[in-house]
């Protein structure tokens, strides 16, 4: 039953009258990026109205792939950055959703605030962004969440969900999850939050991270979360990180303000699942990529204008899941499998085991550098000393300059038979932390490799050259992660609709044929 108090007079009544009349739940995507929340909202049957976010790269990704069938004008509207921290909500409102009012209008927010800065500022403060449009001002450590917040208060929707590191729970010692979760029941929300591996939810990659969903008070929803839909055994960095962000949380345990903590053990994984996909099966049908070991191939700026062509062969469900994303189909091949020109290190790469990492190939490059020297020693018969400048000029040639000591994990040769480690946003500096296992292809990941392990479809555009595409995917969720939450809240909203009294439908009718 929904509730009558303050909470529940939000339009919700309306709203879930539309829901049921178009089977669409409207979606605003905060912080949006390139859209890999977006992507699993839409697959799961949302209707994306539109995104908020200050990369311009990002913002343009978001725009081609989600209002591609706009007009030119329309299009920049939705492609142009926006920063939330001098957009307000209404201005939002009014020049993207092109709405005068926030009344029934949407349904869903979702994103992931940045936190990285978040300090402690006291509910009471928080609660004044509701009665004081501007109290985020009087506060420079009142962050990006605020804004965030600032746009709940003024849609009224009936969820929201978040998404962020697993940090956030204990972040300096102190949980700012608390204080998220605090802030929106201040706004009459009932909230939960939790850690989820995307590799349990059919992503080829272990990947922790913190999920919040909250529902409008007036619906009368616990949130729950998504059950997994494969298993594999957890490596220990990853059982690490939980533990280390759930050091403060403890069983019956209260937050500074005497309220019971809101965090709840994620859905178990059942040994019965289908095994984690891999990261071969994710990659195996996409070409082969040999022309970068050409003397001829020149550095140069890598564009997304030349299609390469599938394997031949029958590819596996995860492939031909890529390959099929309805509004994303890639029936021929993909068009951004580029990859970083690297010369001084594609025989490292080739001569690196599976799971090697950066202490293996620095010996690999330590022997390639003395081959090196005793063949050109021989030829000339000069001695070259370690410490001449010949030497020097060797090493920068043969040696990656990292230290072993401070960067061993910073390579690492992918398990073709394992999901890979998390893809984050360096890769848009550089991809030696996922080398491909091929070593007769003797390469890092390309930018279509990278989307695949992200579960981004191959009919997925990103605007930017190849580093603004492969740091778009870094920083994104999970397009398939996003759906099992997508889902998830879907049911939920629908079994409330459900059971709506006939009378409060033909009332909510008639109030939307006067609108």
């Amino acid at each position: 039953m929904l509730s009558n108090n303050r909470n529940g007079n939000n339009h919700l009544e309306e709203k879930l009258q539309r829901f049921l009349k178009s089977a669409n739940l409207r979606v605003v995507d905060l912080f949006s990026g390139c859209g890999g929340l977006s992507l699993g909202f839409q697959r799961a049957g949302y209707k994306i109205l539109g995104g908020v976010e200050c990369d311009q790269k990002a913002a343009r990704t978001h725009a081609l792939n989600f209002f591609k069938g706009l007009s030119e004008e329309d299009l920049e509207i939705h492609a142009s950055p926006v920063d939330i921290t001098d957009t307000s909500p209404e201005q939002f409102m009014i020049k993207v959703l092109h709405a005068e009012s926030p009344d029934n209008l949407l349904d869903i927010i979702i994103g992931g605030p940045p936190c990285q800065a978040f300090a402690r500022i006291g509910r009471a403060k928080l609660r004044q962004v509701a009665e004081h449009s501007e109290a985020y001002l009087n506060d420079d450590r009142a962050n990006l969440y605020l804004h965030f917040l600032k746009y709940v208060d003024f849609f009224r929707p009936l969820a929201v969900l978040i998404e962020n590191v697993p940090d956030i729970l204990n972040y300096g010692g102190k949980n700012v999850a608390e204080e998220i979760t605090s802030s929106l029941e201040d706004l009459g929300y009932s909230v939960r939050y939790t850690l989820l591996n995307a590799v349990n939810y059919g992503v080829p990659q272990f990947r922790l991270r913190f999920f919040l969903i909250a529902y409008l008070g007036g619906l009368n929803l616990s949130p729950e979360f998504p059950e997994p839909t494969h298993q594999t055994h957890i490596p220990t960095g990853y059982t690490w990180e939980k533990t280390v962000a759930l050091k403060h949380l403890q069983p019956n345990q209260k937050d500074f303000y005497n309220n019971q903590i809101r965090y709840i053990q994620p859905p178990r994984v059942s040994d019965n699942l289908p095994e984690a996909v891999t990261a071969g099966q994710a990659l195996a049908d996409l070409p082969a990529l040999t022309d970068h070991l050409k003397e001829s191939k020149k550095h140069g700026a890598r564009k997304f204008d030349q299609q390469l062509s599938y394997r031949r062969g029958r590819p596996g469900i995860y492939a031909m899941m890529m390959r099929t994303w309805p509004g994303f189909e890639a029936s021929k091949g993909v068009v951004d499998h580029v990859i970083r020109f690297l010369p001084r290190d594609y025989e490292i790469f080739r001569q690196m085991k599976i799971d090697d990492q950066y202490p293996e190939a620095h010996i690999i490059a330590m022997k390639i550098l003395e081959a090196r020297r005793e063949e050109i020693e021989a030829n000339t018969g000069l001695e070259i000393a370690e410490n001449s400048p010949e030497y020097r000029a060797l090493k920068k040639q043969f040696l990656p300059p990292y230290s072993v000591d401070k960067f061993p994990n910073k390579w690492w040769k992918i398990n073709p038979d394992m999901p890979v480690r998390t893809l984050t946003a360096h890769i848009g500096k550089d991809t030696y932390t996922h080398i491909h296992y091929d070593s007769e292809q003797a390469r890092v990941i390309s930018v279509r490799d990278a989307a695949r392990l992200q579960s981004f479809p191959d009919g997925f555009v990103f605007a930017g050259a190849m580093n603004d595409a492969y740091r778009q995917i870094g920083n994104s969720v999970p397009p398939l992660m996003a759906f099992a939450l997508a889902k998830k809240i879907l049911t939920q909203i629908q079994k409330i609709a459900s059971q709506l009294p006939t009378e409060v439908l033909d009332r909510a009718e008639i109030n939307n044929a006067g609108q």
